[in-house]
């Protein structure tokens, strides 16, 4: 049997290779043009600038304030300005996380308290499974198709079930009545539903409000949010944690076993780029994602290389290569000794790394002139003879 033009062999080759996407992205950290990994790296805007210009005054006004109030804050700003006025901010069931990597850990291991078989979506970004199976949780792949559908097919030993919505590296959102249909399934089969949103703020698909939807269905819940995919903020960042009432995990006790709280100055910092985003900034960062994707598509244009998602609006592109080149591991590697970071998919697909052989994936969330340079360099690798890496 073949997959997309892959021999056997090749296949366990792809299976083989241990190397996480993560450690694909920190070496794009080292220099060169880098278009691997989802974090913004584009201009900061004219009203971010000033933003960044007034963390002095910040500084003191985080020393002053009383954090839980600079935290509500924040958090109000934040997900309100993305539709989810019904999240639980104010009640202990909404924390703030250095990062939604952090806030993936803590809802990891409050899962295994309760399950051990987790149904994930496939594919999806590598550190989710990772960080799952970490906490030693047993994992299904389960397609967006049967997520949106909801009611998948799922053994009984399937405790949870995990979405990320938006989905990376698709694009995939689903539905606000894939939504209740999958929420109430979770609830009438006992199964905690687990959401990652953390591409939320770029797809006003995905912004009707989940919570109002979760508190309805009666189901047990977690929600991941983050503010790191949105704004040039130098890892500046936050990840919130969110969880139902009825919600019989542990989660405020593994929260206080890792932190203390996030940086106030950050959170203050989060929620004036919060309300310059609700002011008008949301809309540059889409049509910047929109005009980057345009661009792609335009150098690509009658070549062999496709956009695979077409209808995606998050912040990274996924390309199909062509059956008669090299494939997607083998381009990463050319791009690589030239100078240009990118990532292949294999990794995404965690369960079947093969089904991604020939997909790969750019980062959209960076200067146009970076994108079509990078959209560029790739042709042009594919064009050129591949010679072995030494």
């Amino acid at each position: 049997m073949t997959f997309t033009g892959v021999s056997e062999k090749a296949a366990a080759d792809h299976e083989s290779d241990q190397r996480n996407l993560t450690s694909m992205e920190t070496g794009a950290l080292g220099g060169g043009l880098n278009v691997s990994d989802g974090h913004p790296r584009m201009p900061l805007t004219d009203s971010q600038r000033a933003i960044v210009e007034d963390l002095p005054a910040l500084f003191d006004e985080a020393q002053k304030r009383v954090f839980e109030e600079i935290e509500a804050e924040a958090q109000q700003a934040f997900l309100h300005a993305i539709g989810q006025r019904q999240a639980p901010i104010g009640t202990g069931r909404l924390v703030s996380c250095y990062s939604s990597s952090v806030a993936m850990d803590i809802t990891a291991r409050a899962l295994a308290h309760r399950v051990g078989t987790v149904a994930l979506v496939h594919p999806t970004f590598d550190n989710i499974p990772d960080l799952l199976k970490g906490r030693s949780l047993t994992l299904l792949p389960l397609a967006e198709a049967e997520l949106e559908h909801g009611e998948p097919d799922l053994p009984d030993e399937a405790g949870a079930v995990f979405v990320t919505t938006p989905n990376n590296p698709t694009g995939w959102v689903l539905s606000e009545n894939g939504l209740r249909r999958l929420a109430a399934f979770c609830a009438h089969t006992n199964r905690v539903l687990a959401m990652d949103t953390c591409f939320r703020a770029q797809d006003t698909r995905a912004q009707y409000d989940t919570y109002a939807i979760l508190r309805d269905s009666g189901a047990e819940w977690v929600v991941i949010e983050d503010t790191g995919k949105l704004w040039p903020t130098l890892e500046l960042k936050a990840g919130f944690l969110a969880w139902g009432q009825n919600t019989d995990l542990p989660l405020l006790e593994y929260f206080s076993d890792v932190l203390l709280s996030v940086s106030p100055l950050v959170l203050l910092m989060l929620t004036r780029f919060a309300q310059d985003a609700e002011r008008g900034g949301y809309a540059k960062l889409h049509r910047l994602i929109a005009r980057n994707r345009g661009a792609l598509a335009e150098v690509l244009d009658d070549g062999p290389v496709t956009l695979t998602d077409t209808d995606a609006r998050i912040s990274v592109a996924r390309l199909t290569l062509p059956d008669n080149g090299p494939d997607a591991v083998a381009l990463y590697e050319k791009l690589v000794q030239r100078g240009t970071h990118i990532l292949p998919c294999g990794p995404f697909y965690w369960d079947r790394q093969i089904v991604g052989a020939r997909q790969v994936r750019l980062a959209l969330a960076r200067s146009e002139e970076d994108v079509i340079r990078a959209a560029r360099a790739l042709v042009d690798a594919l064009r050129a003879p591949l010679r072995a890496v030494p």
